[in-house]
């Protein structure tokens, strides 16, 4: 006999299958086995260029001198940028930058303050 989890809401013991979903009798919480694992690699880390995490809010510094797309700007290393905004993309951090203004930027060009 398969052994059902416990409700991820209550923690309810008495968990019962419903086709491909698993409910709980005593909260009404409906999940699926597959988006209790889908949560857990969605849930993506981003790090800086020194391996450390970082959270949205943060403060970071700019460590290579990067060229603005489309312009003949340039961040110049040492820029430090506040409260970044993490993204999902290919450049995963949304910010303003005092001169430049709205600007994303990679993770892996920045350190964390």
């Amino acid at each position: 006999m398969l052994e059902l989890p416990n409700c991820p809401r209550c923690e309810s013991e008495y968990t019962y299958e419903d086709g491909s979903l698993l409910i709980c009798p005593e909260c009404a919480h409906e999940w699926t086995l597959e988006s209790d694992t889908d949560k857990a690699d969605q849930s993506k880390v981003f790090k800086d260029a020194n391996g450390n995490v970082l959270n949205d809010g943060d403060s970071v510094t700019v460590i290579k001198d990067l060229k603005v797309k489309g312009s003949s700007l340039v961040v110049k290393i040492g820029t430090k940028v506040k409260n970044i905004r993490l993204v999902d993309g290919d450049h995963d951090i949304d910010c303003k930058i005092d001169g430049f203004g709205e600007m994303k930027l990679k993770s892996e060009f920045v350190k964390k303050i």
